[in-house]
């Protein structure tokens, strides 16, 4: 490991402990990480978007190509900054309301496939010819079902109807708490990692 690289990971080590420090209680170090992450995030973001989506969706259109019909969508990018004006703030309504019609008419369908056809999909599989794959597919199709008739709220929750939507609950937790361990478990890896890194430096420097 060569001096910049000692360098740079002892940055990288003295960040995660002043993260780590607001399990202690609010201090200067652990706000002095935060600020600069967003700072970082934000420039970073802030390149990325110009080199990305300014110079090949504006500049080299407009400029090399002379697709002139860019420069609407340029404009309306351009008009979203009278946010920040008092008297003209109002302009910016016109941008977002675009923006937001396009992102709607884009966004809808692929909710649509993603959160309503692709599931539906799922459920109405074939029952197979194995046992196991019998299991499954019926154990999906019963719990669909089942959270389905908990949401029915015309009718209320009693006798066979009220057991239904109670199995149908529990199906909600299960998936609720699977989603739940998941995230979770993604966190503790990240948690790891940083444990494992700061072990590796320390070993380093003291020369284990």
């Amino acid at each position: 490991m060569g001096t910049g690289e000692i360098l740079w990971n002892g940055l990288a080590a003295f960040l995660t402990l002043c993260i780590f420090s607001i399990l202690y209680k609010d201090n200067p170090f652990y706000k002095l990480a935060e600020h600069l992450v967003v700072g970082v995030s934000a420039g970073y973001f802030a390149i990325i978007l110009y080199y990305n989506s300014f110079i090949p969706k504006v500049w080299v259109p407009v400029v090399h190509e002379h697709k002139l019909y860019y420069l609407l969508p340029t404009v309306l990018g351009i008009l979203m900054w009278t946010r920040f004006s008092r008297k003209r703030s109002w302009i910016s309504r016109y941008p977002i309301a675009a923006y937001m019609g396009i992102g709607m008419g884009v966004a809808i369908p692929v909710a649509m496939q993603a959160l309503i056809l692709v599931p539906m999909n799922a459920t109405m599989q074939p029952m197979g010819f194995t046992s196991m794959a019998l299991f499954n597919n019926l154990l999906v199709a019963a719990g669909v079902l089942c959270a389905l008739v908990y949401f029915f709220f015309s009718k209320e929750h009693t006798g066979v109807f009220g057991g239904l939507a109670k199995v149908g609950i529990w199906t909600l937790m299960v998936g609720f708490g699977a989603g739940f361990g998941l995230t979770v478990m993604g966190r503790v890896s990240l948690l790891i990692e940083r444990f494992t890194f700061m072990r590796d430096y320390i070993q380093h420097l003291l020369g284990l």
